[in-house]
C-alpha cells in the first residue's frame, strides 16, 4: 500500500456510483473503471458526494472499493483510489479509518464536519486526530456551502504540517481565500479545485489540478487545458476553456450527479441513470439539452 506520498496533481474524478433496480450496478461500475483508466485521469475518488456516498451502506462501500480495485489490478497503469469519508463525530471517523485500514485504497478525501459548525481549533483537532489514525494520505474537502463551516487558511496551513495531510479539495467559494492558500501553502501540499466552472482560473493561479465531476464527460479536454498551462500556452488554454466552460455550467444546472448520470447513460457507459433519494432524475427540459450536447459532440 502506497503511503510515502506521490504528489497529488492533475484531473481526479469523483466517480459516480451506478445503480440499477435499487442495487449497486457492478457491471456498469466495471465498465466505468475500464473506461476512465484509458483517459487522462490521475486518480479516482470513490463514495464521495458525486458518488452518493451518504446513501451507501457499509457493505456497498466495501463492495464498491473491491470491484474498483479488482478492475484497477488488470490495468497497466497506476490509478490511485481514494475513499470519500464524511461525518461530524471524530470518534466515528477514526473508527471508519480503522475499519478500512486493510482495504485496497491509497488514501482518503475527508469532508469538514457538517452541520455542527465547529470552531477552527475544533477543525484542527478533528483532522489531527484523523491523521493520527491512519498512515495513508488525507485530502481535506473544504466546502462550506454544504457543511456550514469554512476551514480558514491559517488552520489549513497548520494541518499541512502533518506528513499525511497532503492537500485539499478547495470549494471555499472565496476567490481571495483560494488564491492566498495557493501562494502560501507548502510546496508538497496540493490544492485541487472542486469548482468545475473555476478550473481554468484556479490553474492560472497555481492550483495543482481539479477534482471535477464534469470530467466524467470530457476528461481529455480538461486535461488538455492543464497541459497547455503547464507548457506556458496560456492563450491556447484560454481559447479551449472558452469553448469548454459551458459544459460544467450545463452539468450543474440541476443537482449533481443527476445530469452526469444522464450523460453517462445516454453515451452507454452506465446501464441506468438511477439515483437514490433524495436525489431525483433530471427534468425533461435538461435531459433534452444534455442529449443535444451529446449529439453535437458526436458529429
Amino acid at each position: 500500500m502506497q503511503t510515502q506520498f506521490t504528489p497529488i496533481q492533475g484531473i481526479w474524478l469523483p466517480l459516480i456510483t451506478p445503480f440499477r433496480d435499487g442495487a449497486l450496478d457492478e457491471t456498469s461500475l466495471r465498465r466505468l473503471i475500464k473506461h476512465f483508466a484509458s483517459q487522462p485521469i490521475e486518480g479516482l475518488i470513490l463514495a464521495a458526494t458525486t458518488g452518493e456516498g451518504m446513501t451507501l451502506d457499509d457493505q456497498e462501500v466495501e463492495r464498491l472499493v473491491a470491484i474498483s480495485a479488482s478492475e484497477r489490478a488488470e490495468i497497466d497503469r497506476p490509478l490511485p483510489l481514494f475513499l470519500g469519508l464524511s461525518g461530524s463525530d471524530t470518534r466515528k471517523g477514526i473508527k471508519a479509518l480503522h475499519a478500512t485500514s486493510a482495504w485496497p485504497i491509497e488514501g482518503y478525501l475527508i469532508t469538514c464536519p457538517y452541520y455542527s459548525r465547529p470552531a477552527q481549533e475544533g477543525l484542527f483537532q478533528h483532522f489531527s486526530a484523523l491523521a493520527d489514525a491512519t498512515d495513508r494520505p488525507i485530502l481535506i474537502y473544504n466546502i462550506p456551502y454544504r457543511t456550514g463551516v469554512n476551514m480558514m487558511n491559517e488552520t489549513m496551513l497548520r494541518l499541512a504540517e502533518r506528513a499525511n495531510i497532503v492537500g485539499v479539495k478547495d470549494c471555499s467559494a472565496d476567490a481571495v481565500q483560494s488564491f492566498d492558500l495557493i501562494r502560501t501553502r507548502p510546496a508538497d501540499f496540493a490544492v485541487l479545485t472542486g469548482e468545475d466552472a473555476l478550473f481554468h482560473t484556479a490553474l492560472t493561479q497555481g492550483a495543482d489540478g481539479g477534482i471535477l465531476a464534469s470530467a466524467h464527460t470530457a476528461p481529455q479536454e480538461f486535461a488538455a487545458i492543464q497541459s497547455k498551462i503547464r507548457a506556458g500556452d496560456y492563450a491556447g488554454a484560454l481559447a479551449d476553456w472558452r469553448i469548454l466552460v459551458d459544459l460544467p455550467r450545463l452539468l450543474f444546472t440541476e443537482p449533481s450527479p443527476a445530469p452526469i448520470k444522464h450523460w453517462l447513460w445516454r453515451t452507454g457507459l452506465i446501464d441506468s441513470p438511477e439515483l437514490r433519494l433524495p436525489m431525483t432524475p433530471v427534468s425533461s427540459a435538461l435531459a433534452a439539452r444534455i442529449d443535444q450536447e451529446i449529439e453535437r459532440r458526436q458529429r
